[in-house]
């Protein structure tokens, strides 16, 4: 079978590009003749709110052959991207979709590339919503032949949209990519941290549904054996964060690291955690969960979207019930309180990463694809 595989490739960077990596290699590993389609332009600069869409040297980021022929604002491109994929003789065109802005440039390519079209669907509708965006997203899922979502959040968003649409759920792969565990005395010496202290680590891209400002408020009322990590690069403004951290009693326990996370230095940071929170207003699935798989982090996250099924359900970490200071304190608080309940949501993370491999989610995809 040959797959053409349409989406964000290096040299774009982010969490989308490293999946879309780690799945050409598994289709791979899986004997199919596989091709990457990337962006010749994904965001018009206006559009883009972090410092560069791009890798940096910095970054260290594994280089894949794509080529680089979609070009979201010129729809010459759409042509021509559909008749490159169809005279290479493609079986299958599997996309990645996670807001509208891409609904008219790949809803146009799956019509017309001349085989089966698969979208693995990140989100339905945005964490951050636009008048446009059902609509756009419609047009777009009626020109695909099934879907893969990533959580059954996701699900439900596809069917509140296109009640007959073949899908299957796939949970997110592991991502494995950044290297193994290291010492956590010598993570938390590397990066300028206290030995001794309970260390709650907010990593990813900073966006207001993320909750930043929620996870800070709940540290103001934390004991001093509690230290918090943020990494990641602002979408925006870090300014109002960065208020609320110089009000905070214990300021001189929050460590910013306020840069997009090369892949090399990704194992420090989780390496130098005791736990993970994502005290997410709004959600799907998180692909910062498949990283704190990897190093064996257990998380705290809110109920929104899938988290509660990806995690909580899985015993790989906690529930807050809502959105909200308070109640992500209790739940950091009880984690650290229960030598049994840390104990078991280790247990749980190492039974998931047995089951989260690229390969099962390929043959899975693929085997899916076969009934359409």
């Amino acid at each position: 079978m040959k797959i053409a595989i349409l989406s964000s490739f290096y040299p774009l960077r982010g969490g989308i590009s490293q999946f879309n990596a780690s799945m050409l290699e598994g289709l791979g590993k899986c004997a199919f003749d596989t091709r990457a389609y990337s962006f010749s332009r994904q965001y018009p600069d206006f559009l883009f709110p972090g410092k560069t869409q791009y890798v940096t040297p910095q970054d260290e980021a594994v280089p894949v052959q794509a080529q680089a022929i979609l070009d979201t604002v010129n729809p010459f491109s759409y042509v021509r991207t559909a008749r490159e994929i169809r005279s290479w003789g493609a079986d299958l065109l599997v996309m990645k979709y996670w807001m509208s802005w891409f609904a008219p440039s790949l809803g146009y390519v799956a019509r017309h590339a001349g085989c089966k079209s698969v979208a693995i669907l990140d989100n339905v509708i945005p964490h951050e919503p636009h008048w446009f965006d059902k609509p756009l997203t419609r047009w777009f899922l009626k020109g695909c032949s099934g879907f893969v979502a990533m959580s059954e959040s996701v699900e439900k968003d596809l069917l509140s949209l296109q009640p007959d649409a073949p899908h299957i759920v796939l949970p997110h792969p592991l991502y494995s990519h950044f290297g193994e565990r290291i010492p956590q005395e010598q993570a938390r010496e590397k990066l300028g941290l206290a030995p001794g202290l309970k260390t709650l680590l907010f990593f990813g891209l900073i966006r207001d549904y993320k909750g930043l400002d929620i996870l800070l408020e709940a540290f103001r009322t934390l004991p001093q054996d509690y230290q918090l990590v943020i990494a990641g690069e602002p979408y925006g403004s870090f300014d109002k964060y960065q208020a609320l951290i110089d009000s905070l009693p214990g300021k001189d326990r929050v460590h910013v690291f306020p840069d997009y996370i090369r892949d090399s230095e990704v194992k420090v940071f989780f390496s130098a955690s005791d736990l993970a929170v994502l005290p997410y207003r709004s959600a799907t699935q998180s692909g910062i969960s498949s990283i704190a798989y990897n190093f064996d982090t257990p998380m705290v996250v809110t109920d929104v979207g899938g988290l509660k099924g990806t995690i909580g359900s899985r015993g790989t970490g906690i529930v807050a019930p809502v959105a909200e200071p308070g109640a992500i304190r209790k739940e950091i608080e009880r984690y650290f309180s229960d030598p049994a309940l840390r104990q078991s949501c280790l247990e749980a993370i190492r039974l998931e990463k047995q089951r989260l491999s690229w390969e099962t989610f390929c043959r899975s995809l693929t085997g899916f694809a076969a009934t359409l």
